[in-house]
């Protein structure tokens, strides 16, 4: 298993959280090929976006069954609504959505996509394979409220290669996370 892997898998028994680090085949560059290969809807994958909202990281986990609406998220955190963006996506493909919903989510007065560098400073994690935890400092976190249509919810373990089964409310727990409707057109 990768190094980040075994580390998130550390930080996961610590607060523990039962569901194992299950390594995929093959990596999974979107939540289509994750949830092909681990035999589940969608929808249950969880999304780690990372964003940089005022220079501090913001971690979004979402439902993988649909696109983050930064503008949504900008105006619950008080921010710029910029224009539509790509803003990025767990498993390592790029989620449009409007950064200003982002923004007014969290308080912010900008929101913009991260760029790989300050995903991996803030995470200690490359794209495509962000853990909700594992990070070196806590990420204010803002957890998709339709991830709790799911009974088990899959999210990255650090690599690309890795998951770990978890629910909507683990996710909140573990990253002292706040739940948020973040979907466009929700």
């Amino acid at each position: 298993m990768h190094p980040t892997a075994i580390k998130v898998a550390g930080v996961l028994r610590e607060l523990g959280v039962t569901g194992d680090i299950r390594e995929l085949p093959e990596a999974a560059p979107t939540a289509a090929t994750a949830a092909a290969q681990l035999g589940c809807e969608v929808g249950a994958i969880a999304n780690s976006l990372v964003f940089n909202a005022d220079g501090a990281p913001l971690l979004v986990l979402t439902s993988g069954a649909h696109r983050v609406d930064t503008g949504r998220v900008a105006a619950l955190i008080g921010a710029d609504r910029g224009p539509h963006h790509v803003i990025g996506a767990k498993f390592g493909v790029h989620q449009r959505a409007q950064r200003g919903r982002v923004a007014a989510l969290i308080g912010a007065d900008r929101v913009k996509r991260a760029d790989p560098e300050f995903v991996r400073q803030s995470t200690g994690q490359v794209i495509g394979g962000v853990a909700p935890v594992g990070h070196p400092a806590p990420l204010r976190t803002l957890v998709d409220t339709e991830l709790g249509s799911y009974d088990v919810v899959w999210a990255a373990a650090g690599h690309t290669h890795t998951v770990f089964s978890t629910s909507f409310g683990e996710l909140i727990r573990i990253t002292g996370g706040t739940p948020a409707t973040v979907a466009t057109g929700a």
